[in-house]
């Protein structure tokens, strides 16, 4: 019998995450100038920060290029970015070794087919709610969130409650 997704979670050590349609809702809005820009959630940003400072793994990998995204993502403390990554297998096979991780105590949030390859290696694999049907059924879960719009929060909220690592769960001290 297959684990649930909970599970899965008590094991988990790192988080890795496409940005089209997970850490953004996908849009990419075009200035009359031709610059690309893309929106992306502080919410999102204050769980990757706070995975980060509980010692977690973080890992980006994407097919796109923008280097404001980058910009972003290291302001958030994240130094594992790989923009311009269309075969994403060869970047995850790298950064595990590199890492010296086994698949199974990786969470890979994906929502596009470009995802799947990796999605099918790693111990939790995960998307947004608005992800494509292909990577929704390759999915142990699927966040009620959309890309965008806290699917990141959830999953790292959800992992650091699992472990007794989410600083909303002592709040107590602070009242």
């Amino acid at each position: 019998m297959e684990k649930s997704y909970k599970e899965i979670m008590p094991q988990i050590t790192t988080f890795m995450f496409d940005v089209d349609g997970v850490l953004t809702n996908g849009l990419v809005h075009i200035s009359s100038t031709g610059e690309l820009t893309r929106l992306m959630n502080t919410k999102d940003g204050y769980a990757l920060k706070s995975a980060i400072d509980a010692g977690y793994n973080i890992c980006i990998i994407s097919g796109g290029q923008n280097e404001g995204v980058r910009s972003r993502l290291v302001g958030l403390g994240i130094t594992d970015i790989y923009l311009g990554a269309h075969d994403k297998i060869i970047q995850f096979n790298k950064y595990v070794k590199e890492k010296n991780l086994t698949p199974e105590e990786i969470l890979y949030m994906g929502d596009d087919i470009p995802d799947y390859p990796v999605m099918k290696l790693v111990g939790l694999a995960t998307c947004p709610k608005d992800a494509v049907a292909e990577i929704q059924n390759a999915s142990h879960y699927i966040s009620h969130k959309k890309g965008g719009l806290g699917c990141v929060r959830d999953v790292i909220e959800q992992v650091l409650k699992v472990q007794g690592k989410w600083a909303g769960q002592f709040h107590a001290k602070y009242d």
